[in-house]
C-alpha cells in the first residue's frame, strides 16, 4: 500500500474553500456598504441640489425685482412726458401760427429730457413722435434718418397696439437718428390726450443696457454660473456670452426656458456637467434665467464623496479581516484533503490522504482513497486498450486497401496476357512491383507528396496500357506542395473507382484529371472524371459504414477513415457527381 503522506496548503492559497468563503462574506458586506453609501450620497446630493435650487430662485427673484424697479423708473419717465403740459400741447391738434411760436415749446420739452439724461447715464435717447407729424427729442437739433420710416418700427407699432401701456422691445440697433446706430432696448408708450381717450403720439426711451448688464453680470452663481434674459418671443435680451450666441458657437435651451413657468426650475445635462435653470417672469414679458452648475454650488460634494469612499474602504478592510478569520476556521479540516487532490490532479495516483476522524470529512477522505486506486487501475487498462485498438485499426484499414488494389491490377495483367501483349505485361508487372514496394512499407504511413505523385503516375501508366485509347489522364500538382506530407495510397482508390465505375463502361473516351494545390492552410487534391456519374441516392450511400452494393466504395471509405484517423474529423473527402456528366472527388488534408 502506498505510503501515507500529509501535506498542508500555504497560508493564503490561490484557490480554496477558505478564499471562496472569504470572498462570499466580503461580497455581501461590500454590497451592503456600497448600497448604503450610494443611497446616502444620492440623498445628500439631492438635498443639496434642492437647497441650491431654492438659493438660485431667491437670487433670481432679487434680480427680477431690481430689473422691475429699473423698468418702473423708466415708466415714471414716460409719466413725466404724459403729465407735461408742454408735451401734451405740442403733440395735440392745436396748430401753431409760426415756427417762432412752436420753438419755445420744443426748447422746454428738450430741456426736460436733457435734465433726465443728466441723471440717467443708461438712457441713450428720449423722443416724442406726435401723430400730428411733430417730433421733439432730448437734443436741440436732431436729424432723423431719411431712409427709415418711423411708423414701421416695431417699437412704434407695439406701442400703438398696447393702447397706452408701456412696451419693452427686444435688443435692436436703433437707426432712426441719422449716422447713429446704437444697440439698445426701447421702452415705448402711446400718449393720450387730457381726456385719456384720444391717442396723440408715441413716447420713446432708448436704454443702452448698461444697467441691465450690471444687474445681471454681478450675480454670483458659482464659478461658472450666470444670468441671462430673454423676451416673450425667445429673443435674448442679455447674455454674458452674447457674441458666442450670435455666432452659433454656443447655445442655450431657449425652447425649454420659454415653455417653463415663472418660479420653476429644471435640470439639464451636457458635456460641461449638470446645470440648474431657474426662471422668473417679469411683468412686461421678459424671463430672467439663472444658470448654475451643481458642481460649483455643492462645495462639499467632493469631500462628501471622499468621506463616504473612506468609510466604505474601512468597512471593506474590516469585512475582509473577519471573513479571513471565519473562513480559516471553517475550511481548516478539508485543506489537507484539497492538497492531496491537487497532487492527483497533476497525475500522482500513488497518493493516499490521511484520515484523522471518521466524520463527514473522514468519510470523504476514505472514498477519495478508494477512488484514486480505482482510477489508476482503469487508466492503465484504457491506455493499453487504446494502443491495441489503434494498431488493429491501422492494420485492418491497410489490409482492406492492398488486396482490393492487387485484385484489380492483376485482373488487368491477366487480360493483357490473354491478348499476348508480352512487352506490355513486362512493363505493367514492373510498374506493379514499384507500386507494391512503396505500399508494403510498414513503418512509413506518412510519405512526401512527391512519392504519392510517383505512385499514382505508375498506376495510371498501368491502366493506360490496358485501356489504351479509351483512357486519358492529366496530372497537375503545384510545385510548392511536393515536399509536404500525406498518407500513402491516398489517391489510388479514387482513380481506380473513376476507371472501373465511371469510364470503363462509357462509350466515349474517358479523361481523368488529378490536381494538387494549397488552399489556405490546407492542401486539396481533386480527382475528376467525365464518366457516367452517379445518382444522388448512390452518392449518399457511398461513404456510409456499410454499402449494400458489394465491392463498391470500399477503398473510398477506407481512405476517408484513414484521413480522419491521422489528421482529425475536420478533414476528409467530398464527392460531387452528376449522371452522364462525371464525378469530382475533393480530398482535404492539413499542410505538414
Amino acid at each position: 500500500m502506498p505510503r501515507e503522506r500529509l501535506l498542508r496548503l500555504p497560508l493564503f492559497p490561490l484557490k480554496s474553500i477558505r478564499s471562496s468563503i472569504s470572498f462570499a462574506f466580503s461580497c455581501v458586506i461590500l454590497a451592503a456598504i456600497v448600497s448604503i453609501s450610494l443611497i446616502s450620497y444620492q440623498l445628500s446630493v439631492g438635498a443639496v441640489e434642492k437647497n441650491s435650487q431654492g438659493y438660485i430662485e431667491e437670487i433670481i427673484k432679487q434680480v427680477n425685482t431690481n430689473i422691475q424697479s429699473y423698468v418702473d423708473n423708466m415708466e415714471n419717465i414716460s409719466l413725466l412726458a404724459m403729465t407735461s403740459k408742454d408735451v401734451k400741447y405740442y403733440i395735440s391738434d392745436n396748430s401753431f401760427i409760426s415756427a417762432e411760436e412752436r420753438r419755445p415749446y420744443e426748447k422746454r420739452i428738450s430741456d426736460l429730457f436733457q435734465a433726465i439724461l443728466y441723471t440717467r447715464q443708461d438712457i441713450a435717447n428720449i423722443m416724442v413722435f406726435g401723430y400730428n407729424g411733430r417730433f421733439v427729442s432730448d437734443r436741440r437739433i436732431t436729424d432723423l434718418n431719411p431712409n427709415v420710416n418711423i411708423t414701421q418700427q416695431a417699437w412704434y407699432q407695439d406701442a400703438k397696439a398696447a393702447g397706452g401701456k408701456s412696451v419693452i422691445s427686444a435688443p435692436h440697433v436703433q437707426n432712426i437718428i441719422q449716422n447713429e446706430y446704437r444697440w439698445v432696448v426701447s421702452l415705448s408708450r402711446e400718449l393720450k390726450s387730457t381726456d385719456g381717450i384720444t391717442a396723440e403720439g408715441v413716447f420713446l426711451v432708448d436704454l443702452n443696457l448698461s444697467v441691465i448688464n450690471d444687474l445681471a453680470s454681478n450675480i454670483n452663481l458659482g464659478k461658472r454660473g450666470y444670468v441671462f434674459i430673454v423676451d416673450q418671443k425667445g429673443n435674448i435680451v442679455y447674455h454674458p456670452q452674447q457674441q458666442l450666441i450670435n455666432s452659433n458657437l454656443r447655445g442655450e435651451l431657449i425652447p425649454e426656458v420659454t415653455a417653463a413657468k415663472s418660479g420653476t426650475s429644471f435640470i439639464a445635462n451636457d458635456a460641461n456637467g449638470k446645470r440648474i435653470y431657474s426662471i422668473q417672469d417679469t411683468s412686461f414679458g421678459w424671463k430672467i434665467v439663472g444658470v448654475a452648475y451643481t458642481d460649483d454650488l455643492i462645495a462639499s460634494k467632493s469631500s462628501l464623496r471622499n468621506s463616504i469612499l473612506l468609510y466604505a474602504l474601512c468597512g471593506l478592510a474590516i469585512s475582509l479581516l473577519i471573513s479571513f478569520w471565519l473562513s480559516h476556521r471553517l475550511s481548516r479540516p478539508i485543506r489537507d484533503l484539497q492538497s492531496d487532490m491537487k497532487l492527483v490532479e497533476r497525475g500522482n495516483f500513488d497518493i493516499q490522504t490521511e484520515i484523522r476522524q471518521m466524520n463527514e470529512i473522514g468519510q470523504l477522505g476514505r472514498n477519495f482513497n478508494m477512488m484514486v486506486g480505482r482510477i489508476k487501475m482503469l487508466m492503465n487498462e484504457i491506455i493499453q486498450n487504446q494502443e491495441s485498438k489503434r494498431k488493429s485499426e491501422l492494420q485492418l484499414l491497410q489490409a482492406q486497401i492492398n488486396p482490393h488494389f492487387l485484385y484489380n491490377t492483376l485482373d488487368s495483367i491477366v487480360w493483357m496476357a490473354e491478348q499476348k501483349q508480352h512487352e506490355e505485361v513486362v512493363l505493367m508487372t514492373s510498374a506493379l512491383a514499384k507500386l507494391f514496394r512503396a505500399s508494403i512499407t510498414k513503418d512509413q504511413e506518412i510519405v512526401p507528396i512527391r512519392v504519392e505523385l510517383d505512385h499514382i503516375t505508375n498506376y495510371l501508366l498501368i491502366q493506360k496500357m490496358r485501356y489504351e485509347s479509351q483512357l486519358d489522364y492529366e496530372i497537375d500538382f503545384a510545385e510548392d506542395i511536393l515536399r509536404n506530407k500525406t498518407i500513402k495510397l491516398l489517391l489510388q482508390p479514387f482513380v481506380e473507382n473513376a476507371i472501373y465505375h465511371g469510364i470503363r463502361n462509357s462509350p466515349d473516351k474517358g479523361l481523368i484529371t488529378i490536381r494538387g494545390m494549397h488552399q489556405g492552410e490546407n492542401i486539396v487534391f481533386e480527382v475528376e472524371d467525365n464518366g457516367q456519374g452517379m445518382p444522388p441516392e448512390q452518392l449518399q450511400r457511398l461513404l456510409l459504414p456499410e454499402d449494400g452494393e458489394s465491392g463498391k466504395g470500399i477503398g473510398i471509405r477506407n481512405v476517408n477513415e484513414r484521413i480522419k484517423l491521422y489528421f482529425g474529423h475536420e478533414y476528409g473527402i467530398q464527392i460531387r457527381s452528376e449522371l452522364e456528366v462525371g464525378t469530382c472527388v475533393t480530398i482535404t488534408i492539413p499542410t505538414l
